[in-house]
């Protein structure tokens, strides 16, 4: 009877620590991959930002406003540094990679 008693209690204990072992809600069968287990995060990825506006005045350094936003050269934004700002272009780089955006231009041909 003891014998027996402590048969089931070991039974019990070594089925209870495996069953917490898996997910109740995968399906039957179902073995998690080596891959899933060792994914690595992902690299963050920054949208490239959009220019608004250049804004120049006389004898002063010229600013532009990127996703509405007023900065200057030296200032990052989203992952991106700016470079230089013209009253053509702003120069973007992030890592060796460099960016130029323009405004739309005036010169509408009808």
């Amino acid at each position: 009877m003891v014998k027996k008693l402590i048969t089931s209690l070991v039974l019990m204990v070594a089925a209870g620590s495996s069953w917490a072992n898996q997910d109740p809600t995968a399906p039957l069968g179902w073995q998690k991959t080596a891959i899933e287990s060792q994914a690595k995060p992902k690299a963050k990825q920054y949208r490239l930002p959009t220019l608004n506006s250049i804004v120049c005045k006389p004898n002063t350094e010229c600013v532009a406003i990127l996703n509405n936003r007023i900065v200057e050269p030296g200032v990052k934004l989203n992952g991106y540094r700016v470079a230089s700002i013209n009253s053509e272009f702003v120069t973007l780089k992030r890592g060796d990679r460099q960016w130029k955006l323009e405004l739309f231009g005036l010169n509408v041909k009808k």
